[in-house]
């Protein structure tokens, strides 16, 4: 397995990542490539036939895009309101060789189990801090995802039942106390964007520091209620919103003190994902790997 190779393929809304990794997650070749007309599929096409030509034999494909995938991971099973006509669409009969579909949080954790920060660990779970709330957890060394392909989705977890319902119906969800697609609602306007609450938080401006440190208050307590649930011996924070850096973790560390059931003096360890832009295409491929691996 040494020399084994994958094409790890991330689906982004305006353009197609995609990476051949090796055994150890060294990265190959990369491609990216622009999303004309809405069509995905062609983009995906186009990627994949690019770094094919960088590879010798058949290889591993696996892609990672939002949704839910099928029960066999061999296809996007839903995905509501976004990336028309990819749904259903069985990727290894495009391709002619053995294609796994990851959700795309699910391939961040597989990137870090098989690559990464959660290598050799058991137990972890990761959050993904964007545009909403990703999630992944490892149980076993192994990625779980449950009997829906649901399981992960940690950012829908509730925080305050009174709270308006987020995407998938929860009142006051973790991904609505953090995740940039509230950051207008929170800020009653002021910012539209958390990198510009950011910058003001840097600056000092005591109203963007007290609705920044309520969103790490409500990330701590999600954290610690999750580590009841699940007892990791690892979180591993990724997303955009993680290069705010200290102003994040050191925060983050304190909350954590306050709200984390340290049982027998056990503290949980709380990580920054080491993969960034490509994290997505390098956790894809991992994916297959791993796929293929349980299939052997």
């Amino acid at each position: 397995m040494h020399n084994q190779q994958a094409i790890g393929i991330d689906l982004g809304g305006t353009r197609v990542k995609g990476v051949v990794v090796d055994a150890a997650g060294k990265i190959l070749h990369q491609q990216y490539t622009n999303i004309e007309d809405n069509n995905w599929k062609q983009a995906i096409e186009t990627t994949v036939g690019v770094l094919r030509l960088s590879v010798t034999g058949s290889p591993l494909i696996g892609i990672s895009a939002p949704g839910i995938p099928s029960a066999q991971n061999n296809c996007i099973q839903f995905m509501p309101g976004r990336l028309q006509g990819l749904e259903g669409m069985i990727w290894s009969d495009v391709f002619g060789t053995p294609t796994w579909v990851a959700n795309d949080a699910i391939a961040a954790m597989a990137a870090e189990a098989r690559f990464g920060t959660a290598k050799g660990i058991q137990h972890a779970i990761m959050l993904t801090l964007g545009t909403g709330v990703g999630g992944a957890i490892l149980i076993d060394g192994k990625i779980y995802t449950g009997a829906f392909q649901k399981g992960g989705h940690l950012g829908h977890i509730t925080l305050d039942h009174t709270g308006e319902q987020d995407i998938t119906g929860i009142p006051g969800s973790l991904e609505d106390a953090i995740g940039n697609c509230t950051i207008a609602k929170r800020s009653e306007g002021r910012y539209q964007y958390t990198h510009e609450l950011l910058e003001d938080v840097r600056n000092g401006d005591a109203a963007a520091t007290a609705i920044w440190d309520l969103s790490i208050k409500k990330l701590a307590i999600g954290i610690a209620s999750l580590t009841n649930v699940l007892s990791p011996e690892l979180v591993i924070l990724g997303g955009g919103i993680t290069e705010a850096g200290q102003l994040l973790f050191d925060p983050l560390e304190q909350y954590m003190g306050q709200y984390e059931w340290r049982a027998g003096g056990h503290k949980t360890t709380i990580v920054k994902a080491i993969y960034g832009d490509m994290a997505g295409a390098i956790g894809a491929a991992g994916f297959a790997m791993m796929k293929q691996d349980i299939s052997n």
